[in-house]
């Protein structure tokens, strides 16, 4: 691969978690929208993301809506308005739904003490059917947490456990504000499985602030010591525009396109040489992993989470900042902890703005996401499901000048992008975003 090659395919993109993406959210979409979808929801079973925005530190590289705290006191507080929240969305439930999956995201949900734990389980079962199947998922800073509050979190039901590990060379992490020992993170992994916990993620970052080849792969291999079920091995998104705290991070210890690329392919080979299987562009699973059987199924989806087992087509959003989608659409919460705190708790729905889905965003959508899944998709399926908005979504893509450089074909039905055009998935699939020539918001790098 070129560097000439590498650096045309490198431009900023969405990461295609969502489509439309979030920086096309309006607040034209308000409550009175979300109340009455959420009215017009139908009888499955939903997923619910809860986001919990505090860090006893705050982490120069991370891209997340979340807060530095040092007294409790904001935690509880939110806590009372998210457990008011959750009453508030379900009363407005046809009827009491099945819940298929919960994921606790943050900032770091292993903030909250073990009591409040309790009580926000109470809350979800007392509005929500949510049994033994139901797969929840928490995210973990394993340098702020003991057993006492990972048995609590084990306690609420806890089935899956994503630890960040990030990169464990003392440069990189002094750089990003991170520090974090191996032993610590052992330690925490081998907790949680003497508690049971059946799957553990391992989440790794390359891209950031003077690492290099070498520290990723001492990185990979302490991780691949842990036995994780699954790894996550994400690209850094340095947007100091967006997150202002990024801007502590000096740009010229930053690795360009071609290093980049180069992390990434040596990191993927490292972990595919290990026995995992490869799931789409940044996770990795064991052969046996549900998530593993979900991609050769053909089953696999994306959400705000990344790559997922999850098929529900409804997502509660619970918490300041977080984002559902419904079928009709995506709604945003309030940013800011304290105004999202004052709406909920004068009974208001706490929507700052979203976006509603016509069926060519839907055809869009499914055609992105299969791209992002599967690295194909079907003309004639999409034209099935969505009509002439298949057309809509994807002919100006489609008669476009493509395949030059030999990343994709197209036979006429079927869209694939090749394994050599597979690094460079997001920029392929950009070409069928219909809003991001509009120019609102900036993206990441591609790699």
């Amino acid at each position: 691969m070129t560097a000439d090659l590498i650096a045309r395919y490198s431009a900023p993109v969405p990461r295609y978690t969502s489509y439309p993406t979030a920086p096309h959210f309006h607040e034209g979409i308000g409550e009175v929208d979300y109340r009455r979808w959420l009215e017009a929801s139908s009888q499955g079973a939903l997923s619910l993301y809860v986001h919990i925005p505090f860090c006893d530190r705050l982490c120069f590289y991370c891209g997340c809506h979340t807060r530095q705290v040092r007294r409790y006191d904001p935690i509880a507080t939110y806590l009372e308005a998210l457990n008011s929240e959750i009453a508030l969305v379900a009363k407005h439930l046809p009827l009491r739904r099945k819940v298929a999956a919960i994921h606790f995201g943050g900032g770091s949900p292993t903030i909250v003490s073990p009591d409040d734990l309790g009580r926000l389980r109470a809350t979800l079962d007392a509005h929500f059917e949510i049994g033994p199947e139901c797969e929840i998922s928490v995210e973990i800073d394993p340098t702020h947490v003991d057993a006492d509050k990972l048995r609590a979190w084990r306690d609420l039901g806890m089935t899956r456990a994503s630890v960040g590990v990030q990169d464990f060379a003392p440069v990189v992490q002094a750089s990003i504000n991170r520090p974090q020992s191996f032993d610590e993170t052992a330690m925490v992994v081998r907790t949680l499985r003497d508690l049971g916990i059946g799957s553990i993620n391992l989440d790794i970052v390359y891209g950031l602030p003077h690492q290099d080849r070498d520290m990723l792969l001492r990185t990979i291999e302490l991780s691949l010591s842990m036995q994780p079920d699954r790894i996550a091995m994400f690209g850094y998104a340095h947007v100091p525009w967006v997150k202002k705290h990024q801007s502590v991070i000096d740009t010229a210890t930053l690795a360009g396109p071609v290093d980049r690329f180069t992390m990434a392919a040596a990191g993927a080979g490292a972990i595919l040489a290990a026995g995992y299987d490869a799931v789409g562009i940044d996770h990795f699973a064991r052969p046996d992993d549900s998530m593993a059987r979900k991609l050769r199924d053909g089953a696999l989806r994306r959400n705000f989470q990344g790559y997922t087992t999850d098929g529900a087509d409804t997502l509660i959003g619970l918490g300041a900042s977080s984002i559902g989608k419904l079928p009709q659409g995506y709604v945003q919460n309030i940013v800011a902890t304290g105004q999202y705190c004052r709406s909920v708790m004068e009974g208001r729905l706490p929507v700052a703005r979203g976006f509603a889905l016509s069926d060519a965003d839907r055809a869009s959508a499914c055609a992105i996401e299969a791209l992002m899944c599967q690295y194909a998709f079907s003309v004639a399926e999409l034209r099935a499901r969505f009509g002439g908005a298949a057309d809509d979504a994807c002919n100006d893509a489609l008669h476009a000048s493509f395949n030059e450089d030999g990343f994709v074909s197209f036979d006429g039905d079927r869209f694939s992008i090749t394994e050599e055009g597979r690094p460079f998935v997001r920029t392929i699939a950009a070409r069928f975003d219909r809003y991001l020539d509009r120019g609102k918001g900036k993206h990441s790098s591609a790699i």
